[in-house]
């Protein structure tokens, strides 16, 4: 396989799972508005600083400010309408290696997010945007499962879909970390449960979590959960689990399977209830930055370094 191919398959993959956990990362905070007592509302400006692109930011830290730069602005380039432009270029140019009915599913939602990324600004059309972005993006996922061969191709798909993933769902738990909600009239206790049921919500694992666990929600099992879980598919363990299963198809994956081996060592050595708030902030960095080393030995042995040129801000966190 051409590493060019190779290389838009991967970045295809990375995508459509970005601009579906983009979706989710700020359903968190949506959910928040909704769950939290009248007169309180999440910190919006956080959730720029956890995407990695503060630095191209200039408007105010307002709800609509930050909503816009993160579903419509074009400048932005993890924003779900970039993300989405992203994915249907990449998919543009492999369309005769995946499947038409997929070239055809990403273009529909592309148009879809362009349509109605103004719509999204509004508290009324934001649900039904996130709701059909996710969606999409997973209808496609299945598409792709059940007719794309399941050869090299497809293994650089799993690679690039499960990499997002891991890195999607650290930064997701770095919202909580940041702690979304200002300091509140509301006990302590009322605001975690709150928030962490937010974040399980958002990465649609809280019946998951609740079958799995068998516990309330809390943190130290909440942060199990989503950190070590072998069986949770958005799990940072699991998401890490499935690129190294996939590697080992593909010849000259050995520097990568480092990196990866590096990774799930301190995944399953963490001890969890030790993580006060900075230490759980530095571990994500931590895991974010192996994340980062994982897709440059993929992009030197699979992609002739050539798509390293596509990297976004988020990679290089």
């Amino acid at each position: 396989m051409l590493s060019r191919v190779a290389g838009n398959i991967y970045w295809m993959a990375r995508y459509l799972e970005r601009a579906e956990d983009m979706a989710r990362l700020i359903n968190v905070n949506a959910n928040l508005t909704l769950d939290l007592p009248k007169g309180l509302s999440p910190i919006w400006g956080q959730l720029i600083a956890i995407t990695g692109v503060g630095e191209l930011y200039e408007g105010e830290f307002d709800e609509r400010s930050v909503l816009k730069f993160l579903i419509a602005e074009n400048n932005n380039p993890v924003s779900i309408l970039s993300c989405m432009a992203y994915a249907r270029e990449n998919a543009r140019t492999i369309r005769d290696v995946i499947p038409r009915e997929v070239w055809e599913a990403i273009n529909r939602v592309y148009l879809y997010a362009k349509d109605h990324a103004q719509q999204a600004l509004t508290k009324r059309g934001r649900y039904p945007f996130l709701f059909e972005i996710i969606s999409e993006c997973q209808h496609i996922t299945g598409i792709l499962a059940g007719t794309m061969n399941h050869d090299a191709g497809y293994t650089f798909l799993k690679v690039g879909r499960n990499l997002e993933r891991a890195d999607m769902t650290s930064r997701i738990i770095d919202t909580r970390s940041a702690n979304l909600v200002p300091d509140a009239i509301v006990t302590k206790a009322t605001n975690d449960n709150l928030q962490w049921m937010s974040v399980l919500k958002s990465l649609t694992g809280y019946q998951m979590y609740r079958r799995e666990m068998q516990v309330r929600i809390q943190r130290q099992e909440v942060l199990k959960f989503l950190i070590q879980s072998k069986v949770f598919p958005r799990a940072i363990a699991h998401a890490m689990s499935e690129v190294e299963k996939a590697l080992e198809s593909l010849p000259n994956h050995e520097k990568a399977q480092l990196v990866i081996h590096r990774i799930n060592r301190q995944i399953d050595n963490v001890e969890i209830a030790k993580l006060k708030q900075t230490e759980l902030q530095n571990f994500m960095d931590q895991l974010q930055v192996g994340f980062a080393q994982t897709h440059e030995e993929l992009s030197v042995a699979y992609f002739g370094g050539q798509v390293s040129a596509q990297t976004q801000s988020q990679d290089a966190a």
